[in-house]
């Protein structure tokens, strides 16, 4: 038995080796309006492998631009649109931005940084202090993901003042601590791990 791992390897693996094989045999015709007329046949074989993307405005397009990369661009045919040129494959692609430097607390994370300076450089307000407080929300949040036992309210104003270099410094009464004290499940589950953790006692 021939296996496909023994073929070579496929430039479009989506439409599997039956098409690619029907490209092969079109490279193989001599009759250029035979050979035309092939090529049509497979843009519908292809079309009709995906029916839920006839809708997009360059559905076609596609289909043609893939069959030229499944035949090497070697296919002497006439496109319907100007197909993908080789030397845009080859190019690699831009690189992604990624924010590097040193993060102070890890597991508040990069984002959280970047709110807390968006409060200091805010002027004082209503605006301001709502948004303070959405960020003391999601520091809590943030810390339970690390440490889910219990979170201190103080521990919190403490990071979010060093964070911010003493520009927000908070008391427990500017906050509403309702939102910020653990939920009954979450207390449910930090009292089943000290269970847990407590010795078992001696008969």
């Amino acid at each position: 038995m021939k296996y496909n791992t023994q073929e070579h390897r496929l430039p479009m693996p989506e439409y599997g080796r039956s098409v690619q094989n029907m490209v092969d045999h079109a490279l193989t015709i001599s009759d250029r309006a035979e050979r035309q007329r092939c090529a049509n046949t497979i843009i519908k074989i292809m079309g009709n492998m995906y029916p839920l993307l006839k809708d997009m405005p360059d559905f076609k397009q596609k289909l043609w631009d893939h069959l030229a990369i499944m035949s090497d661009f070697k296919l002497d045919i006439d496109y319907p649109y100007e197909v993908v040129r080789p030397d845009s494959l080859a190019c690699d692609p831009e690189r992604i931005p990624y924010a590097n430097g040193r993060i102070r607390y890890l597991h508040y994370g990069r984002l959280l940084e970047g709110l807390i300076k968006k409060a200091v450089s805010m002027p004082e307000g209503e605006e301001k202090a709502q948004l303070v407080h959405l960020i003391a929300i999601q520091m809590r949040k943030n810390f339970i993901t690390w440490n889910k036992d219990s979170v201190e309210i103080q521990k919190l104003i403490a990071d979010l003042e060093d964070y911010t270099d003493g520009a927000i410094s908070l008391q427990a009464e500017d906050l509403e601590i309702a939102d910020l004290q653990p939920s009954a499940a979450q207390r449910h589950r930090a009292a089943m791990v000290q269970q847990r953790r407590r010795p078992a006692r001696k008969k």
